[in-house]
């Protein structure tokens, strides 16, 4: 598969990651055939966080991949921590980041993680101890690389003031029918709603600060209201996606993914499914380069108007 450098990093990553937020819905031979599906097509990036399945889903996955020394040296393992649902809280504070750590390399029968990221913004953050808590793991050699996930750049910067490692990644929501990180960067002082900016500019934040930007669900339209491949609600882009699908001998899966690994920002999309084939097509965009007009014409498809 195709590779990225992953933020400043120094990483060389496949630029399609696998999630496996729901890999607890598969049978334990499931659960190896699927892992096992991946490493053979180069997708050895895999992504974790210590709420999946409440922390169930590390602990199946280490054991449907045979999780020992040799493995680890030939895969990448990124997780997140900072959900705390029990609680209904998030919580970024060094007591926490410490042991949600521990407590994933033990899920994760690892020593180390590759990427940590701080999962959703804390509002009560004390960057400070954020730092005190990466300076520790870097040190300790638990954790390589950090970055965040659905982050704007001003909390982005807040932590960089006082965190001496590199932001080198950030997950943030991102699909062809949830695109307004795009679509308002076409309507600069416009008057209209996709001119409203809700993120403060993190595309192109990240974009100037070699931040790796992974879209996470890039297949579902709202939040988690379903996929809008072969929706009846968005006829015209499925219209489009099917034609395209059709030219380049690929799935509409493919062309959904290729659409999103089009844009220069070098993206790495984080897949969802726990299906080899839907896997494999997610895969195949990494070799399918969509042209500007045919990019542009999904993204008006989706009810995106120029203006």
């Amino acid at each position: 598969m195709r590779t990225i450098k992953l933020g400043t990093s120094g990483l060389d990553v496949p630029v399609i990651a696998v999630g496996c937020m729901r890999i607890n819905s598969l049978e334990k031979n499931e659960a190896e055939r699927f892992v096992q599906a991946s490493l053979e097509q180069g997708a050895n990036f895999f992504d974790h966080a210590d709420i999946y399945g409440a922390g169930a889903c590390e602990e199946i996955f280490a054991d449907a991949i045979h999780m020992n020394d040799s493995v680890r040296e030939n895969i990448i393992l990124q997780s997140k921590c900072g959900i705390r649902p029990a609680q209904g809280m998030f919580d970024f504070s060094k007591e926490h980041i410490l042991a949600s750590v521990d407590g994933i390399l033990s899920r994760l029968r690892t020593d180390y993680l590759d990427i940590l990221l701080l999962h959703r913004p804390d509002t009560l953050v004390e960057p400070e101890e954020v730092a005190e808590a990466f300076d520790l793991l870097a040190r300790s050699g638990k954790v390589r690389h950090f970055g965040v996930s659905n982050q704007n750049p001003t909390q982005i910067q807040l932590l960089q003031k006082y965190v001496k490692q590199p932001l080198v990644a950030n997950q943030l929501q991102l699909s062809i029918t949830n695109a307004t990180m795009i679509s308002s960067g076409f309507n600069v002082n416009m008057a209209n709603d996709s001119a409203v900016n809700r993120d403060g500019g993190i595309l192109d934040f990240c974009r100037l600060h070699d931040i790796t930007i992974q879209p996470w669900s890039p297949f579902q339209y709202g939040f988690f209201e379903g996929v809008f491949l072969g929706s009846d609600k968005f006829p015209e882009l499925n219209r489009v996606i099917d034609e395209l699908a059709a030219k380049y001998e690929v799935s509409a899966t493919t062309i959904a993914m290729a659409w999103l690994l089009r844009h220069p920002a070098r993206m790495q999309p984080v897949t969802g499914t726990m299906n080899i084939e839907r896997l494999t097509d997610c895969i195949k965009a990494s070799h399918v380069e969509l042209t500007r007009e045919e990019w542009y014409a999904i993204f008006r498809a989706a009810g995106n108007v120029l203006p």
